[in-house]
């Protein structure tokens, strides 16, 4: 009998083969039918809803015949309500208009009887800290008005003689503690700047003091000292000048007020401010003096006093 036909030893490799390629190879599932679409949709219970109030249109009510009428709309209402059907108000508005009114200061003083205002109109809730401070800039603004009408009639005043035209102003009368012989108080008030008025001592001359005097009450603005012998630079040194010099001042009530004048070392006349009023008299005292020595007299050549011109 014959042989049977040999075996190639690749036989087993391509079967291996060609099982794993099959499970590679993906297989396709099983097609399943889609499901119908229904015709109506599901929907989901719904939820009970109250039922509304029903809203009854303001006007007259049923048996308010003859009732009394709303005193703020006019409506008519039944005997026995308190507040009317139409606006919601109170009806006892006549009975507190009927009651005794209170005098003016319980009026004032019982802040709770006042009308409630609206709604809508109420105003603005005040705090402690702004009744305070309310209180505070009332007392400083009042405090400022009496101020400013004390002080009135000195600011007018005074506004006056800033522009008012200057004129002179003579005295009536000389005094002064004592003089030198030839110069004496008069001499400082003459108007000529090459007479003078000297205490006739020696040294500073403190203490020493010449006054002029007004007949009758005089308002004066401004005046000008002339320290020395003369207006000349080159008589400058013949003298002493006065250097601090206290003016006090008599009213015309008796009253004085004293002004402090501090001069400078120099020829000529120099201006200062004076205003005062009603002036009867005015003393010049010498305080201290510049160039003093035992061989030198104090020495003022003119005061002229300036008043407001009767121009103005």
């Amino acid at each position: 009998a014959p042989f049977p036909p040999a075996r190639s030893p690749r036989a087993p490799a391509r079967r291996l083969h060609a099982r794993a390629r099959n499970l590679l190879v993906p297989v396709a599932d099983e097609e399943h039918p889609a499901p119908a679409t229904p015709s109506v949709a599901p929907v989901l219970p719904g939820r009970p809803v109250a039922d509304r109030p029903t809203v009854r249109a303001p006007g007259p009510e049923t048996g308010a015949v003859g009732g009394p009428p709303c005193p703020w709309c006019g409506t008519p209402n039944r005997p026995d309500r308190h507040h009317c059907a139409r606006c919601a108000m109170p009806l006892a508005r006549g009975e507190e208009e009927d009651e005794a009114r209170l005098p003016w200061w319980r009026r004032i003083l019982d802040g709770r009887r006042n009308a409630v205002p609206w709604a809508g109109e109420r105003p603005r809730l005040r705090r402690t800290f702004d009744r305070v401070l309310r209180w505070i800039v009332a007392a400083v603004v009042i405090g400022l008005v009496v101020f400013l009408g004390m002080k009135a009639p000195a600011g007018i005043q005074a506004t006056r003689d800033h522009f008012a035209k200057r004129s002179l102003v003579s005295p009536d009368d000389f005094a002064a503690s004592r003089n030198f012989p030839g110069h004496k108080p008069d001499l400082a008030f003459d108007g000529l700047s090459n007479t003078w008025w000297g205490p006739g001592v020696s040294g500073p001359a403190q203490g020493e003091w010449v006054e002029a005097r007004f007949d009758e009450p005089t308002r004066l603005l401004n005046l000008i000292i002339t320290p020395g012998v003369s207006t000349k630079s080159n008589r400058i040194r013949e003298s002493a000048l006065p250097h601090r010099v206290t003016a006090t001042i008599t009213m015309k009530d008796g009253k004085t007020k004293t002004r402090e004048l501090v001069l400078d070392q120099g020829p000529g006349g120099q201006t200062r401010a004076f205003g005062v009023g009603e002036v009867t008299k005015v003393r010049f005292t010498v305080d201290s003096a510049y160039g003093a020595t035992k061989k030198k007299q104090l020495a003022i050549a003119e005061i002229e006093f300036f008043g407001p011109s009767g121009d103005n």
